[in-house]
């Protein structure tokens, strides 16, 4: 009787040794560079899309411009910037460039004026 119950605590311990499986890892999202400038005087809310992989946009806000920012953002999202002038207004250019290719620039100007500049990141790109 006790060699009965020893080998089914055994079999419970082996087969829990043996199921320690581990939760398959998050595969890693190929990226690629991107730069977000923005140039101007004053201060402004500055949006821009970074490494996150599901799409939402980091925001910085009362930037002092110039402001400039290299990131990895992921392929097959539209890496973007986009920047909010204050209620002094002034005037801001936004510019973004892929992998160091200038991509897109855009203008804001007067109060609140805003401004954005988007790209594209196909699957397809490479990257790394």
């Amino acid at each position: 009787m006790a060699g009965i119950v020893l080998l089914a605590c055994l079999g419970l311990v082996g087969y829990g040794i043996l199921d320690t499986e581990e939760p398959p890892k998050p595969r890693a999202v190929p990226t690629a560079e991107v730069t977000y400038e923005v140039t101007g005087t004053g201060t402004a809310e500055i949006s821009y899309l970074d490494r996150s992989e599901d799409g939402t946009a980091t925001v910085e806000k009362d930037v002092t411009l110039p402001w400039k920012k290299s990131v990895r953002a992921p392929l097959g999202k539209a890496p973007a910037v986009a920047v909010v002038l204050d209620g002094k207004g002034g005037q801001a250019a936004c510019t973004l460039a892929i992998r160091g290719k200038h991509v897109q620039r855009a203008t804001a100007m007067g109060e609140y004026g805003r401004a954005t500049c988007t790209g594209e990141l196909l699957s397809g790109d490479g990257g790394g």
